[in-house]
């Protein structure tokens, strides 16, 4: 036995996401007394910036995006009780076939190798026993994404540790609640055409695929405040529209894929932590 605390690793690619995915059960673990340790890989510079600039646009200035981002995201930490953060500031490398992605430096541009190496680091410093992070396809193809799935895989190789690894993930049938609230909050949302539709159709999985559903509808408040206190990046961020009441009944579940175990745990489960206390 060992008087180090049970530690939660989330690995995230920009500010904001932490928030997004994840705000639950940084929220519910802490209260625990969990450690949770956040990973943000990029410093969101590819972000709005003041005034809803785009990237691209006149005015848009990634530093000061990326210095603005970082505010709300230690804000956003303080409302989910993060324990640590470790920002890896990385450039944000915007979305999938944007310039940004092949500029020098970017996230997407870095070597696996290079940012597994930090990550590994980071491991072997908070040991952590469960660690949380995207699937192979970035949960929806975003470039930073996928590329922070692929060097926590990576530096997970690197260490001696065994810890619990999870994915997000979403199951179909909460997808689909999500396409009719956003209809309900926007009604003259157009249909998708046929390939948008058949790409939605893809992210996340079927229920019965889900290993671990967690229920965090008592921390919901605290996710919907985290997600609030990215205030820059609101007009992108559609869960804020619905109201914390409504938010809570959609966001109370967060749920994942295990796919690294050494506990023999029983599946499903409903806690990140089952067999390791």
């Amino acid at each position: 036995m060992t008087d180090r605390p049970l530690t939660l690793m989330a690995v995230h690619a920009h500010p904001d996401d932490e928030a997004t995915g994840t705000g639950g059960i940084l929220a519910r673990y802490a209260a625990e007394g969990i450690r949770t340790v956040l990973v943000t890989c990029t410093d969101g510079g590819c972000g709005d910036g003041p005034g809803g600039v785009k990237p691209g646009d006149p005015g848009h200035d990634p530093a000061a995006v990326a210095s603005m981002r970082r505010q709300e995201l230690k804000a956003s930490c303080d409302v989910l009780k993060v324990s640590d953060l470790e920002m890896l500031d990385y450039a944000d490398s915007g979305m999938m076939g944007w310039p940004s992605n092949d500029a020098p430096g970017s996230f997407w541009q870095t070597p696996v190798a290079e940012g597994a190496a930090r990550l590994a680091e980071l491991m072997r410093h908070y040991r952590p026993d469960v660690v949380v992070t995207y699937d192979e396809n970035g949960f929806y193809g975003h470039p930073d994404h996928i590329q922070a799935h692929r060097i926590t895989m990576a530096a997970l190789e690197m260490t001696t540790l065994t810890p619990k690894v999870y994915w997000t993930t979403m199951p179909h049938s909460t997808m689909q609640r999500f396409a009719e609230a956003m209809r309900e909050f926007h009604g003259d949302m157009p249909e998708p055409d046929p390939a948008e539709a058949a790409a939605m159709a893809e992210i996340g999985l079927p229920d019965h695929e889900i290993t671990t559903w967690v229920d965090t509808t008592a921390f919901s408040g605290q996710k919907f405040d985290a997600l609030a206190a990215h205030a820059s990046q609101g007009e992108n961020i559609f869960f804020l529209k619905m109201g914390k009441e409504r938010f809570g009944e959609l966001m109370g579940m967060e749920t994942y894929v295990r796919v690294k175990d050494t506990t023999g745990a029983a599946v499903p489960e409903n806690d990140l932590f089952a067999g390791l206390r």
